[in-house]
């Protein structure tokens, strides 16, 4: 994907986005962070995708206006982390390190985001390679590997090889709720479907998962708020 400014308004940011699917210029800004995609087929010129987009400006303007603000770390700021908000303090350290609800965090806001990021990340696949290990032996599935990612549209994927794949943000949810798209996406290493199959093996791994799916419905879009890159 590329990513460009909107000709005549720079600051709008576009990602373009080749689709060999798209029969045309389309142009979506996710409800969850306000990011503008800019979709065109495979051979389309550039040119003439961001003529399109700029043509849509008012549009899109009025759509950036009522979508979510942005947030970025700073000292003496919060981030969400395991369903808490905790403090950010700068402090002498050289990797950042919880301390109840503080964040310590080495001095410097020019990489205070890569290094919460980075920080984030190990946590999310220590607790989440842990909780998967504890499901698949639970239902007696073993799987492949896991990898993280920051994808907008799900919390996690199971492929067909038995690979598992999670989005890290899920560290900045409450616990239960981690352990539930944990169990969510266990379960489908034995029901490849969201079948009554399929919730009946949920159930079993996470009892009470309802409430816990429910709180990521309702509050998933504010793990996707905080911006730890330009």
């Amino acid at each position: 994907m590329t990513r460009r400014h909107l000709p005549d308004a720079p600051e709008i940011a576009l990602v373009l986005r080749r689709s060999a699917r798209a029969r045309r210029f389309s142009l979506r800004v996710s409800r969850i962070d306000g990011q503008v995609t800019l979709t065109l087929p495979t051979h389309a010129r550039e040119a003439e995708a961001l003529a399109f987009a700029r043509d849509q400006t008012e549009w899109l303007r009025r759509a950036l206006a009522q979508s979510p603000a942005a947030e970025r770390p700073e000292p003496g700021g919060t981030v969400l982390f395991e369903g808490e908000a905790r403090r950010i303090v700068e402090g002498a350290v050289r990797t950042p390190r919880l301390d109840g609800a503080t964040l310590i965090v080495p001095p410097g806001i020019d990489r205070l985001a890569a290094r919460l990021e980075a920080f984030f990340k190990v946590c999310a696949r220590q607790r989440l390679q842990a909780t998967t290990e504890h499901y698949a032996a639970q239902l007696g599935r073993p799987f492949r590997r896991i990898t993280l990612r920051d994808t907008r549209s799900r919390w996690g994927s199971c492929a067909h090889d038995g690979s598992l794949s999670y989005n890290w943000r899920l560290i900045m949810a409450p616990p239960g709720v981690l352990d539930y798209v944990a169990a969510h996406e266990v379960a489908h290493l034995e029901q490849m479907n969201h079948s009554p199959a399929f919730w009946a093996v949920v159930e079993r791994l996470r009892p009470g998962y309802v409430a816990e799916r429910a709180w990521l419905k309702r509050h998933g879009s504010a793990l996707h708020a905080m911006r730890f890159r330009a």
